[in-house]
């Protein structure tokens, strides 16, 4: 299995240009709460579970991947799960589920017509395209650099 370092370092080759960057910024967290809220909204039978179960199961998921990684790295994304996670609950009971599935939608798009803006300015295309795994390393490349400025080793 590739480390850390490894995933960073190459998805760090792909995200040089600053401009590019700050969009990543903005569009990367997006797309995770939209993908959370869209899985929020999945209904659930009553016997199994209550609303966010499926995302529930893929916040499992996402986190055993961080954490073989690099433990920091999984408890912050961990911390990130739980805020979205907790935000998506929020605006299913404010807005509804069919209103937040809209939500989600209009968000994903949008954030990811602004990933590929940012990688035509880059002039290199996304990282995902090589490895799907990507989709995952872009959130925690972004975590990993609030760490570092927090000065919490990875």
């Amino acid at each position: 299995m590739r480390t850390l370092e490894d995933w960073f370092a190459s998805y760090a080759q792909d995200h040089r240009q600053p401009l590019n960057r700050i969009i990543h910024w903005i569009c990367v967290p997006a797309i995770l709460w939209a993908v959370m809220a869209a899985l929020w909204t999945i209904p659930v039978p009553a016997s199994i579970g209550r609303p966010g179960f499926w995302c529930g199961m893929a916040m499992i998921g996402g986190f055993a991947f961080y954490w073989r990684l690099s433990r920091p790295v999984g408890v912050a994304m961990l911390i990130v799960f739980i805020l979205f996670g907790l935000l998506s609950e929020w605006l299913l009971r404010s807005i509804g589920a069919n209103q937040l599935w809209w939500l989600a939608l209009a968000v994903f798009v949008i954030a990811w017509i602004g990933q590929f803006i940012g990688h035509v300015i880059e002039g290199a295309r996304p990282s995902f395209f090589t490895d799907l795994a990507y989709l995952l390393i872009g959130p925690a490349w972004l975590a990993e650099k609030v760490m570092r400025k927090l000065k919490i080793r990875c």
